[in-house]
This record gives structure tokens, C-alpha cells and sequence, in this order.
């Protein structure tokens, strides 16, 4: 592998095989978002592979809980008292 600098952020040269229709697709769509492949190709790296892992579980309500009301009157979370 080869340390590329053209950039501001220092990035290693790797090659990536495709079939010879997807480099096509591949093509097709950095000339019709006026972006290099490259960068197209790391875009699809970090969203699939390097997201980061979510630390289950997850809570999305910070507000007080009103118990005794069932899971099927779940709207009334987000009620005024």
C-alpha cells in the first residue's frame, strides 16, 4: 500500500475489484454527482461498515413515565399534564 498526501487527511492506497457492469454503475453515478468514485466508494465504506454500534438500549424519552396506563395508550407519554 502507498500513503497518499494529496489531500489534507493523510489516506492509504488500496485496490478494489468489480465487475466490469458495477465500475460501470459506479462510473454513471460520480459523473452524475460530479464526484470521484474514490470518494463515492469510502462514502458506501463508512455508511455500511464503519457506523458506529449502538449501545442498547436506547432511550428516546427523558420525561416522567405515568405508569398504569398500558402499552396500548402509549400517545399519552407525550400528553401536557
Amino acid at each position: 500500500m502507498q500513503d497518499c498526501t494529496l489531500t489534507p487527511v493523510p489516506m492509504t492506497k488500496t485496490q478494489v475489484y468489480f465487475r466490469a457492469d458495477e465500475l460501470k454503475a459506479l462510473h454513471r453515478i460520480a459523473r452524475a454527482r460530479k464526484r470521484p468514485v474514490a470518494e463515492l466508494v469510502r462514502e458506501a465504506v463508512r455508511a455500511m461498515w464503519l457506523r458506529p454500534e449502538a449501545c442498547w438500549p436506547v432511550g428516546l424519552w427523558g420525561g416522567p413515565l405515568r405508569r398504569g396506563k398500558g402499552s396500548a395508550d402509549h400517545d399519552s407519554a407525550f400528553d401536557v399534564p
